[in-house]
């Protein structure tokens, strides 16, 4: 049981960190720098919000913390097919702000919280084997 704690504990931190940090980002960048950010959905326009944006990390995260588990028990390299896959995923995802977000500003500030998001998963689910 303990030999299984410490990262399971550890991958809890790290979904938990990056749903603060998209958070943080968000508020520095919306209500603190009062950039609009707006993305289209569908045929309408939609203001990002905070739920939005904890929801999405979510889910993210505790998917991506699902295929690093699945990884370890699979292969012995499961921290380099980790590392490929989350990088191949992150890089895809800069394509929905480049997509959707309404305005220069706010496809940079997507952007950015996307890079930053992206690296706290990716980094910090790369970490250790998950025992099987």
């Amino acid at each position: 049981m303990a030999s299984t704690t410490r990262p399971t504990r550890a991958r809890a931190l790290t979904v938990a960190a990056a749903v603060a940090t998209a958070v943080l980002g968000w508020a520095l960048l919306a209500p603190v720098a009062g950039l609009d950010l707006t993305v289209t959905v569908g045929t309408g326009q939609q203001r990002l919000g905070v739920v939005a944006v904890i929801a999405a990390t979510l889910v993210t995260g505790l998917v991506g913390w699902g295929l690093r588990a699945l990884l370890d028990r699979l292969t012995g390299r499961a921290r380099t097919v980790w590392t490929v896959i989350a990088t191949i995923v992150l890089a895809l995802s800069l394509l929905g702000p480049v997509g959707s977000a309404v305005g220069g500003g706010t496809v940079a500030a997507l952007i950015g919280l996307h890079l930053l998001v992206g690296l706290v998963l990716l980094l910090g689910l790369r970490a250790g084997r998950m025992p099987a």
